[in-house]
């Protein structure tokens, strides 16, 4: 194993093994310095691992989507829907093995979509999507879904702001800037890392493949 140290990252394309888990791209990563990794520690309850591999599935398993550019701070957890079975309008919230299968209800797949931020210690609730762009602050327990290129924070997660003006989401949405090419994003990352949407469409406008 490499020697850990917080400017080093683990890039989630080079070892996430679970199939329930769908990276997109190469450059999503996760600050794994202080625990043993993306898919041991950061993900919860998701079947596919060496013990549940084993196991004869009852319902249909939620899925994790990553999309490419996304950034995962350091002890971060995303719980998924396999302990799903504590039902809150039984009068027994116990997980009776004979019952598992009434007991289960399922939240869906879990989405955090391309050039999110989730920071430190935030909690990503099941069936959750993270928006394009988004931020999720530090500590934060994500119930409920983020709209893009917005920052959320607390617990519950509630909406702060967004990072820019409606017009500009619009348009960096419509955009579809994680749907270029390597080259065109190479060639337009100068626009991408500065705030002038003006510049970025001027020089999207001039690309020539």
């Amino acid at each position: 194993m490499k020697n850990k140290h917080w400017s080093r990252v683990e890039y989630l394309h080079e070892t996430v093994k679970n199939k329930n888990i769908i990276i997109k791209g190469q450059h999503s990563y996760y600050s794994d310095c202080w625990d043993e990794g993306f898919e041991t520690s950061v993900v919860r309850y998701l079947y596919g691992d060496e013990v549940s591999l084993q196991w004869e599935p009852l319902w249909e398993i939620d899925k994790l989507y990553v999309g490419d550019y996304v950034c995962i701070g350091a002890q971060a957890v995303i719980l998924m829907g396999g302990n799903h079975t504590h039902r809150m309008d039984w009068f027994s919230l116990y997980p009776f093995m004979d019952k598992i299968e009434e007991a289960y209800i399922g939240k869906g797949d879990t989405h955090i979509h391309d050039g999110a931020w989730i920071g430190m210690r935030a909690m990503i609730m099941p069936g959750v999507t993270v928006g394009e762009g988004a931020i999720v602050a530090a500590n934060s327990v994500v119930s409920k879904d983020v709209e893009p290129y917005s920052i959320v924070g607390g617990t519950p997660a509630r909406h702060l702001k967004y990072r820019f003006e409606p017009k500009v989401i619009e348009q960096l949405l419509s955009l579809k800037i994680y749907q270029w090419s390597e080259k065109k994003f190479d060639a337009l990352r100068p626009y991408l890392c500065q705030s002038s949407i003006d510049k970025l469409l001027i020089a999207e406008a001039k690309f020539i493949e």
